[in-house]
């Protein structure tokens, strides 16, 4: 007769029901994330486990089962972590599939910690890419258990007996003991489900112990508030119990718990290593933030679990409304987006030029890119973005220091010591033939070699430190054109140096219009003052006054272009006649010039700011 505790799973290809009160015995369970690069295939593989496992019916399976943004489909990358739950030969599975991109890193890593192992796929006809080598790492610092799969090895152009002495090489892991599969025709599959049973550790835990579960992620519904994705460690978690977030110290009501199979499916409880969803009418994600213990109210655990670094923002831009009418719609959809995505931060900020709006934080380019796709769609606002800038540390004279993450807000050159600027240490792998171009494209931007390694023959890793604000412009698509799509990279940060930047205002008609404000190298302000008043010069339409278009440091211009006048034909009305009286009208439109340029406001149309605020080409 089996244990209490024992409930029997369905078999591969049954689909789970919903369950009563009894729970896993944990020798049965396994918790694995999916991590590679970008693109190397992890959202077909989840596709395939669905299938393989009969998670899913035939008829209703597409691509990309578990990616449920639209803006993911179209772009075909994945953007939020997702679990499910899968039964394989008498065990449960509970898969996390995870991002690739280097921006949504700490999806990854809140992930791993739900986890016991991790599946590494690497594409057969690429190799080791630099997200591969860091997702990796990121697996051991967790001392996880790795089984490592080659994929894509229907391709004609893969090598995997190549890229298995590869991994071996650089990673490590015996090159035996590395799969082949393909993600996309379901060759594999099965024994990389067999191998994950085999290899990765069952969950460690304690029924009868106070109950600890670790939120690692978390969205908002609409419908019924927070819906936090949690793992339970020690202890059970019941419908109905008062349960007590540790650190916010809050005390809530257990609404529903359940499983992902793939649908929600709601359970009695879950016992220690499962996976789960929690619903307990929590208002907002800041309450129960991911890295939350979820304890027993009246019998709580004497200890909190380790949680999670909250992410912290490393670009930022300025987001304004194009009607300055939508500015409490634009709140009310930054406050609902950081509902799904904690790591974006916002705070009001307002700009002579562009009016009210909000200075916002993101956890790079891409992360921004999305942000705002996400506003304008699922919003319906029209935004203008400033330019992406990064967060300084400006040293003053009187000894004080403050982080200053925008440009217009930088104190002026006479109260400043230094200014720190944020290094990101680059892990570049390409091709051994494109060395001298990439090496050329990080030194052009400041950047200061660290390591250089051959990981074959034919590719090499490099290891750069530069500076972010070389980085957040176009640093990726310049090394993408010039290995032509070869290089990969990854990115985490490194330190702040002090380096010599200065501020560069932008002035239209002696005014300084802060939007245009930037903070650049003292050696390329020349050269961006330049560019700047030449490019404000060809976008802001004529007046009918002279439009000086200065760019200085501090009280010192460094560059000028002039926006000439219109002039209106005073003369059209005059058929011959005195010379004094055609003299007499040009003075007086000299003089209504000469009060105009004094009193007028340079009109600069939405589309100018956003033109020039485009980034560079």
């Amino acid at each position: 007769m089996a244990p209490w505790w024992y409930r029997a799973t369905p078999a591969a290809g049954e689909r789970a029901q919903p369950r009563g009160h009894l729970l896993i015995d944990t020798g049965k369970i396994r918790n694995f994330s999916i991590i590679s690069h970008v693109d190397h295939g992890k959202s077909t593989l989840s596709d395939r486990i669905l299938e393989v496992t009969g998670a899913v019916d035939a008829r209703e399976m597409r691509e990309q089962y578990l990616d449920s943004m639209d803006i993911e489909r179209e772009r075909g990358i994945t953007i939020k972590a997702q679990n499910v739950r899968v039964n394989w030969k008498g065990h449960v599975l509970h898969l996390i599939d995870t991002p690739g991109h280097v921006d949504f890193g700490y999806e990854v890593s809140r992930s791993l910690a739900a986890c016991e192992g991790v599946v590494l796929l690497v594409d057969s006809s690429q190799g080791i890419e630099a997200q591969t080598l860091a997702n990796c790492y990121l697996a051991l610092e967790h001392d996880l258990e790795i089984v490592a799969a080659l994929n894509k090895i229907d391709l004609p152009a893969a090598d995997p007996d190549r890229y298995a002495g590869e991994i071996e090489q650089v990673l490590g892991l015996p090159a035996e003991g590395i799969l082949r599969i393909s993600a996309k025709t379901g060759e594999g599959v099965t024994e990389l489900l067999d191998a994950v049973v085999e290899r990765i550790p069952a969950p460690v835990g304690d029924a009868s112990a106070p109950l600890r579960a670790l939120v690692f992620d978390s969205h908002y519904d609409q419908y019924r508030g927070v819906v936090n994705a949690v793992r339970v460690v020690d202890g059970t978690l019941r419908t109905n119990a008062k349960i007590r977030l540790y650190q916010a110290n809050t005390t809530h009501e257990v609404e529903e718990i359940g499983i992902r199979a793939p649908g929600n499916q709601p359970v009695g409880e879950l016992g220690p290593g499962e996976v789960g969803y929690l619903i307990a009418g929590i208002k907002s994600v800041a309450e129960a933030k991911v890295g939350e213990t979820v304890t027993d109210a009246a019998n709580p655990a004497p200890a909190p679990l380790a949680g999670y670094r909250d992410p912290k923002p490393m670009v930022f831009c300025g987001l304004y409304p194009v009607d300055g009418d939508e500015l409490p719609e634009l709140r009310d959809a930054l406050e609902k987006l950081q509902l799904s995505d904690a790591s974006i931060t916002f705070e009001p900020e307002t700009s002579a030029a562009l009016g009210f709006g909000f200075r916002c934080g993101f956890l790079g380019l891409l992360h921004m890119e999305i942000a705002r796709e996400r506003l304008e769609r699922e919003f319906d606002l029209s935004l203008i973005a400033t330019a992406p800038s990064v967060a300084y540390l400006a040293h003053l004279t009187n000894g004080d220091t403050v982080e200053v993450d925008n440009p217009s807000a930088m104190p002026p050159a006479q109260s400043l010591e230094s200014i720190e600027e944020p290094v990101l240490r680059l892990t570049i792998i390409t091709p051994s033939e494109y060395t001298g171009t990439v090496m050329d494209l990080s030194q052009t931007r400041r950047g200061t070699l660290e390591r250089m390694q051959y990981l074959s023959p034919e590719r090499v890793e490099l290891v750069y430190a530069v500076p972010l604000a070389e980085v957040v412009v176009d640093f990726f698509d310049q090394l993408k054109s010039r290995t032509k799509g070869y290089a990969s990279l990854d990115y985490e940060p490194a330190a702040y140096a002090p380096e010599d930047l200065v501020k560069v205002d932008v002035l239209l008609n002696g005014a300084p219009v802060d939007a245009f404000s930037s903070i650049v190298h003292r050696s390329r302000s020349q050269e961006y003052g330049r560019k700047m008043t030449a490019k404000l010069r060809q976008i802001i339409p004529r007046q009918l006054f002279d439009v000086p278009i200065q760019a200085a440091i501090g009280g010192r211009i460094i560059a000028r272009e002039t926006v000439k006048a219109k002039r209106k034909d005073v003369l059209a009305k005059c058929y011959g006649g005195d010379i004094t009286r055609k003299r007499k009208l040009l003075e007086k439109q000299k003089e209504g010039k000469k009060r105009m340029k004094n009193i007028g406001r340079v009109e600069v149309p939405q589309e100018a700011f956003i033109s020039a605020l485009r980034l560079e080409d």
